[in-house]
């Protein structure tokens, strides 16, 4: 052994250390790297390790060796399954280049609105859709989740409208009011704040027949108007408003409800349908980055369950997107806390950050409608997720209010106390506020379900048999069937705007196999609607009309009291105006709804973006704007406009879609 030291007095010191063997000193058997050698050297260096140390070292290999082979297998069957699936896409997008719409249930990629119109010089309306007795039964549809990667060639084209952009300073301020159903406001001592089963398994789409592939239809002047129309109020929004609730604008400002962006989820799927790519991604992109529900709010259930939840649900079933799925789980989740009550009705608000719920502040009541009519949405989130707490909690409901006592011949009281579970203010019934949903959503579960739940139907059938004994009437000098309502026996001739759902509702019921005076009534029903329009100064409807029930000279059938002159831009005439002309063809629809498009634009559009509702619909020189345009207006108003005047029953098929109470389609189900 060598070693050396560094200098007396160095400031540091460094040792080297060499050892020789015996060969090596003795200068021979030295290291020639040769293979022999390495050989020779490892296996005297394995000979020297003790037994455990051999063992353990066997056994690593060992374990190495086995976890590689499984690895492999694993690889393998990923990247053959992988391999398989690029293959099947490949031969799917050759063979079905066009696939029929919601068969799987995800609509065509929108192009620019303007991407394609020189392939249409002369737009001109199609064939009326076929009559209801030619039915395409919902049983025979299959549906499943969609994917991303199945979007279809879109099948329309539109034109892009050409406005200028005014500049103006945003006034940042938000509105608090008392609001009742759907955006009337009401006096808080009456009602309360609007908010307001086994999961069926999804299975894959059937082979599309050579017949189902059909060419686009083009959309016609009438749909690029209503295309027009959209582009302007989202306009508005966009500049004034954007990424609140609702745009007020005259102010050029908005007003804030729950703080959720409803203007913009509300118009996601008709942006889809409309075809207007560029405003749709643009609405994508801040639900992805912008749209947070962990946030100390206290939201109406039935508002958000409609609006918020309802369209998410429907666009992520159009385009196939899994962001809007994610963000429907989110706010199912934080909705439920509302169900946490003794009698399992739920309350109507619910603090989305805090997970708490609570009534209104001045009383225990929900209203049948609001309790009532959140049950598609729910349904469709457990069929998606697979969790059964959604579609459970909402079938107790409906359980629970078909068991109770207060009915009159399948109406329904306006309240339901959650506390008792029992309805309240007994003896009033009608099909206006607080109520109207409630039948709608009876008829439309039974479809959404495949029509396999009879409690419902039955509840259904026995409503309007009760509408028909207990709240037809008929106006003179016309004549007009109308829905009142009833008090304590004493029927009062005032229809809402609200009960003009009925017409579409009784026609949808009709085409899915219920009675033929079902349809009947529909047809009488829509031209009242239709006179609450044509018999008003501005061609639009009042929120609340009262009908003549005795001839007098120089009276309409329709009389209006100063407090219910006001319009709101509801949907409900032309959402049953698309009902009857989707199953009856008769284009008299279509110029009703064409003549209400036209009202609005003269007395509801401002130049600068969006459109108001307005006060008085009998002032045609000074209609008073009100500053105001609810989500509905883009969710609702327009979107059934846009289908009304297409001749593609296709787009958004009635056997394949069930539409939510805000117009947001859902997929009809396939039993397992």
């Amino acid at each position: 052994m060598y070693s050396g030291a560094a200098a007396a007095g160095s400031p540091r010191r460094d040792f080297i250390s060499v050892t020789l063997g015996p060969e090596e000193a003795a200068g021979v058997g030295g290291y020639n790297n040769s293979k022999a050698w390495r050989r020779r050297s490892c296996w005297r260096k394995w000979k020297q390790l003790s037994r455990l140390q051999r063992s353990v070292i066997l056994f690593l290999f060992a374990f190495l060796a086995v976890c590689g082979v499984i690895s492999y297998t694993s690889m393998g069957e990923t990247w053959k399954s992988i391999t398989n699936k690029s293959l099947d896409d490949q031969r799917t997008e050759q063979e079905i280049p066009r696939l029929k719409l919601a068969n799987p249930a995800v609509l065509p990629a929108p192009q620019k609105a303007d991407a394609n119109r020189r392939d249409y010089p002369e737009l001109s309306l199609q064939k009326p859709p076929k009559p209801p007795h030619v039915r395409r039964g919902p049983s025979n549809l299959q549906i499943k989740a969609p994917r991303r990667d199945t979007r279809l060639k879109t099948q329309h084209d539109t034109m892009r409208a050409v406005e200028e952009l005014t500049e103006a300073d945003k006034v940042e301020k938000t509105e608090k009011s008392i609001i009742s159903w759907r955006g009337a406001v009401i006096e808080t001592d009456q009602s309360t704040e609007p908010p307001s089963s086994k999961i069926m398994e999804l299975e894959k789409p059937s082979p599309v027949e050579p017949e189902d592939q059909k060419e686009p239809v083009p959309i016609n002047e009438r749909q690029l108007a209503v295309v027009e129309a959209f582009r302007h109020a989202w306009k508005g929004y966009k500049d004034f408003a954007w990424g609140h609730d609702e745009l007020k604008p005259l102010s050029k400002s908005y007003s804030e409800w729950f703080g959720l962006g409803l203007t913009l989820i509300d118009a996601l799927d008709t942006m889809w349908i409309l075809g207007l790519k560029e405003e749709f991604e643009e609405a994508r992109k801040w639900v992805a980055n912008d749209l947070v529900f962990d946030k100390n709010v206290d939201v109406n259930l039935f508002e958000s369950t409609i609006r918020i939840l309802g369209g998410l649900l429907s666009t992520y079933h159009l385009s196939g997107d899994s962001l809007f799925l994610e963000k429907a789980k989110d706010i199912g989740n934080r909705l439920m806390p509302a169900f946490k009550t003794p009698s399992k009705i739920p309350y109507s608000d619910v603090n989305i950050g805090r997970g708490t719920a609570h009534p209104p502040r001045w009383t225990s009541d929900s209203t049948v409608a609001e309790v009532t009519s959140i049950q598609l949405e729910f349904r469709e989130l457990s069929r998606l997720t697979g969790d059964e707490k959604f579609r459970k909690a909402v079938d107790e409901v409906m359980k629970h209010v078909h068991s109770l006592s207060g009915k009159n011949d399948g109406l329904v009281p306006m309240f339901i106390n959650t506390n008792s579970g029992q309805f309240t203010h007994l003896g009033v019934y009608t099909l206006g506020a607080r109520a109207d949903s409630y039948y709608e959503y009876l008829l439309k579960q039974w479809i959404q379900g495949g029509k396999k739940e009879n409690e419902l139907l039955e509840d259904y059938m026995r409503a309007i048999e009760g509408v028909k004994k207990h709240l037809l009437q008929r106006s003179e000098p016309k004549k007009l069937t109308f829905v009142g309502e009833l008090a304590h026996g004493h029927f009062s001739a005032k229809m809402d705007h609200l009960v003009c759902f009925l017409p579409g509702t009784l026609a949808l019921g009709a085409h899915n196999g219920l009675a033929a005076d079902h349809m009947k009534l529909a047809e009488t029903l829509i031209e009242t609607c239709y006179q609450m329009y044509a018999q008003v100064e501005t061609g639009l409807s009042p929120e609340i009309v009262h009908f003549n029930l005795h001839a007098q000279k120089g009276h309409k059938d329709v009389e209006i009291k100063p407090a219910d002159r006001h319009n709101l831009l509801r949907p409900e005439t032309v959402e049953s105006l698309f009902y009857m002309y989707r199953f009856t063809g008769d284009k008299k629809y279509q110029d009703w709804g064409w003549e209400i498009l036209q009202n609005f634009n003269r007395y509801t559009r401002v130049p600068t973006g969006g459109y108001t509702s307005i006060n008085n619909v009998q002032n045609p020189s000074n209609p008073e704007p009100r500053d105001k345009m609810e989500s509905f207006f883009l969710g609702e108003t327009l979107k059934y406009m846009f289908l009304l005047f297409s001749d593609d029953i296709d787009l958004i098929n009635l056997d394949k879609y069930v539409f939510n109470t805000e117009a947001h389609p859902l997929p009809i189900w396939v039993p397992a």
